[in-house]
């Protein structure tokens, strides 16, 4: 005879009925205690499924980022040198548009032309002649300039527009002046660059056209006209002054700077150039030029 399981032999509980002391439980109750002890067991012991996945998310939120990788830089376009026969047909025409070309600044002594050129970055000529001739009178040398109240230099060079950064380097450009220099405005590259708030724009300025001294002036026109009239393809300032030094003769290089802002601003403008009416059309590769009236 076959053996019975214990399932098998165990004897079916009696049904629990409720008695007068056992209070009835309200219908859904127990279920909702059961899932709550679920939830609880759950979260303190998660089954493998929660684990693999808990883990899975954890390796997505702690995992670092693909890094970007940046673009292939393309190496700057390198000119042929210019023909020196066209590059002397170039200054003879600008020289013969512009006989008179000199800097824009109204200026007296080399220490006023250095605060006027501090003050026209990112200012047109026009409103720095304006602003000078009080500021001028109300601070006459280097001492009175380094000594004037910030908020009174300010409040006279604000229509200048960037008046807090250019007031702090007139400042120290003067206190500098007066501590190394006796208020004096020194006639070397390597002196006027070390004073603070001096760059080399400003410093060829003041040599050009205050010392007698022969400078390379990189502002926006001639970075503009410089690269499209194809005599560099540098787009530093820096950059673009060392190339044209060998291309253009060292006794035209502050007269050059003024030729070609003076032609910058009156026919080779940045936008739509006026290349009909322009007197180096002939000698001009017109570079970069898509649209000219």
């Amino acid at each position: 005879m076959p053996r019975k399981s214990p399932r098998s032999r165990r004897k079916p509980d009696a049904p629990r009925l409720p008695g007068k002391n056992r209070p009835r439980t309200t219908p859904g109750r127990g279920r909702r205690r059961a899932q709550a002890v679920g939830r609880k067991r759950s979260a303190l012991h998660p089954g493998k499924g929660a684990r693999v996945r808990a883990a899975t998310v954890r390796k997505r939120v702690t995992r670092a980022p693909a890094k970007k990788r940046a673009p292939a830089r393309r190496p700057a376009r390198r000119l042929a040198p210019p023909d020196p026969a066209r590059v002397a047909a170039l200054l003879d025409a600008l020289q013969r548009l512009y006989p008179d070309a000199t800097t824009a600044l109204h200026h007296r002594t080399p220490l006023q032309l250095l605060i006027a050129t501090i003050l026209s970055a990112q200012c047109t000529d026009e409103r720095v002649n304006k602003v000078t001739p009080a500021l001028f009178a109300r601070y006459p040398d280097a001492a009175a300039f380094a000594a004037a109240p910030l908020p009174e230099l300010e409040e006279m060079i604000r229509s200048t527009g960037f008046f807090h950064m250019k007031a702090m380097a007139i400042k120290s450009c003067c206190a500098d002046l007066v501590a190394k220099h006796g208020g004096q405005v020194p006639c070397t590259m390597e002196e006027l660059t070390a004073l603070r708030g001096v760059g080399r724009k400003t410093a060829n300025v003041v040599l050009g056209n205050a010392c007698g001294i022969p400078g390379l002036v990189v502002d926006t026109h001639v970075a503009r006209l410089a690269h499209r009239l194809g005599l560099t393809a540098e787009k530093d300032a820096v950059k673009i002054e060392f190339a044209l030094m060998p291309v253009v003769p060292r006794e035209r290089w502050t007269a050059f700077s003024h030729w070609l802002i003076l032609h910058g601003r009156a026919v080779c403008n940045a936008r739509k150039p006026r290349c009909s009416e322009c007197a180096l059309a002939p000698h001009c590769p017109r570079i970069g030029v898509t649209a000219s009236a």
